[in-house]
């Protein structure tokens, strides 16, 4: 009888408190990293947090909006689930951007918000705001909790569906009352949702159809998504590509699935993609799109994009098969399983006449654009050249982390990326201000690896407090100031189709060095082109974290560029 007593003791949940409940499900979901910012409605789970600082690391953000762009850059480069925590109120809703970048960009984080007691919803509460209603258009799921018991399971559930599928963001707000009060604690991993199917079955029958079109293709073309890094199926769709000699272009999230220097990849698609892949999408025959979204950056005028070939389109969510550009063949799968099973049946091929004619593009490329914006011997310091040497010096190894404008598709366009989840930046939302939390969190989810924020002048300044944080956590990212004094993408699109007329673009900036200073961060100012290499070695030199602005040219233009909404094949090159 005794023994039995014991034996029941034993097996006994533990009663705690919701805050702790929250803490040990985040736990057990191998959660090691936290960012997040305290206050008034959230303040029982940091209480619980306390007792927990050994095998959870929280970062004290500057601003909640870090918080989830670093919860993204931890989850692009490591591949787990970022967490971001926030209070009630304008905590919450300065979550909003984060969310909806993540939501676009199909980026796994859950997002923990506290609320005011269960009693006073809808009373108009201090800081009480319907983040649910407020959130909803942007998460994958949220949910609102008023009782401790049913956090475990909020949780589980919040995790499996961040992570499965087409990944994106949940919140979970969890009001006060639920978390101090207690209960009996045991945690159950989420495995299956009822009518939630994340990974649909892929017909063997869309398989062989797209086969067929793929072996009779006289000019296949595959155009690399963001999909295939989620799914990890970069090897696959090198080998399908290898197998049958068919040329790889990725668009801006798929920039890292394929090295750069592979012989099969033929560059960047879209509004400032390169010259080769954009012209060439008007000859080619069969199209195999692998998890992207035919995003108007891409297609352009979508009334004469691929209109002389057969589409196949392989895409794990549904809502985007048919979307845009019509499929022939629709391959409703995870990307690597979708690639596994087309490799088995497409046939070795040869399409060499096909692929020169990119090289042909290339070089014409090279000669009117590329040369002079990567190697100038006379003028200002230009974006490209200093994009370029960094590419050069990290050998193309670095996570690229880059914020909104042209910097950003300077740094897309010529950084050298050898491995996957190197590139991190804001595609569908275009978040000026992502950055530089976002390599914060990049660099805390691969801390073995050197991250280097590329940044504009403009997009520095919407989130530079959180220089604070890096310096307070010792968060040892390289930051790359390229500084024109204006907001440069908005004064490109002034210059070619505005008549000039400048518009509130200019921008008289303060010394970044000094501010850098101020937090304790060592950096440098460059404005001649003979000190940039040994700049650039130094910032890489460093332990720890380093700020090297660059002034670059004041009215330097990307180019190649397709003018928005008309075909990609009137890409312009000046």
């Amino acid at each position: 009888m005794k023994a039995e007593k014991a034996d029941k003791r034993l097996s006994a949940k533990p009663v705690i408190t919701g805050s702790e409940a929250v803490i040990r499900s985040l736990i057990a979901e191998g959660v090691d990293t936290i960012f997040g910012y305290p206050g008034g409605a959230i303040m029982p789970i940091y209480d619980a947090l306390y007792d927990f600082q050994d095998q959870v690391h929280h970062i004290l953000v500057r601003h909640e909006q870090g918080a989830t762009h670093a919860a993204q850059g931890y989850a692009r480069s490591s591949g787990k689930v970022g967490v971001a925590f926030a209070t009630s109120g304008p905590g919450a809703t300065n979550l909003v951007t984060g969310l909806a970048d993540a939501y676009m960009d199909s980026t796994p984080m859950v997002c923990i918000t506290g609320q005011v007691a269960a009693s006073l919803l809808g009373t108009d509460a201090f800081q009480e705001t319907d983040v649910i209603g407020i959130t909803m258009p942007i998460t994958k799921w949220n949910i609102q909790v008023t009782r401790q018991e049913d956090i475990p399971g909020a949780i589980a559930k919040a995790f499996y569906i961040a992570r499965s599928g087409r990944p994106g963001p949940v919140l979970v707000d969890i009001t006060k009352n639920a978390q101090v009060g207690e209960c009996e604690y045991e945690y159950v991993p989420c495995t299956h949702i009822r009518s939630y199917q994340p990974v649909p079955e892929l017909r063997l029958d869309a398989v062989k159809e797209a086969a067929a079109l793929i072996n009779s293709a006289k000019k296949p073309y595959l155009l690399v998504g963001h999909g295939v890094l989620l799914s990890g199926a970069e090897k696959e769709l090198i080998a399908l590509a290898e197998k049958a000699q068919i040329p790889m272009a990725s668009t801006l999230l798929g920039l890292s699935a394929v090295p750069v220097d592979h012989p099969l990849y033929v560059g960047l698609l879209g509004m400032h993609g390169n010259y080769a892949p954009n012209i060439l999408t008007g000859e080619c025959d069969t199209v195999i799109a692998v998890g992207m979204r035919f995003d108007d950056r891409v297609t352009g005028d979508v009334s004469t994009y691929v209109a002389n070939a057969k589409v196949i389109h392989i895409e794990i969510d549904a809502a985007e098969i048919n979307k845009i550009i019509k499929a022939d063949v629709a391959l409703h799968a995870d990307a690597k399983t979708a690639l596994q099973a087309l490799l088995k049946e497409v046939q070795p091929a040869k399409h060499d006449e096909w692929l020169a004619e990119f090289r042909a593009a290339d070089k014409k490329e090279y000669d009117k654009v590329q040369h002079n914006e990567l190697y100038p011997e006379t003028g200002e310091l230009k974006m490209a050249e200093v994009v370029r040497l960094i590419s050069e010096k990290t050998k193309g190894e670095a996570v690229l982390v880059t914020d909104v404008g042209q910097h950003q598709m300077i740094a897309s366009r010529y950084y050298r990326f050898k491995n996957p989840n190197t590139n991190i930046t804001s595609g569908g939302m275009g978040t000026m201000g992502f950055s530089l939390p976002a390599a914060m969190g990049a660099k805390m989810g691969t801390p073995e690896k050197e991250v280097v924020a590329v940044i504009g002048d403009g997009c520095f300044q919407m989130t530079l407090q959180e220089l604070g944080t890096i310096y307070q956590s010792k968060i040892g990212v390289k930051i790359v100031i390229l500084n024109n004094n204006f907001l440069g993408m908005v004064r490109q699109w002034q210059q070619l189709f505005f008549d000039k007329r400048y518009s509130s673009t200019e921008m008289v900036n303060p010394d970044f060095v000094q501010i850098a200073k101020g937090f304790f961060i060592p950096g440098k100012k460059v404005t001649a082109r003979e000190d940039i290499s040994a700049a650039i070695d130094e910032m890489l030199a460093t332990d720890g974290a380093y700020l090297l602005e660059v002034v670059v040219e004041k009215e330097d233009n990307v180019f190649p560029m397709i003018p928005a909404g008309t075909p990609v094949t009137t890409i312009r090159l000046e």
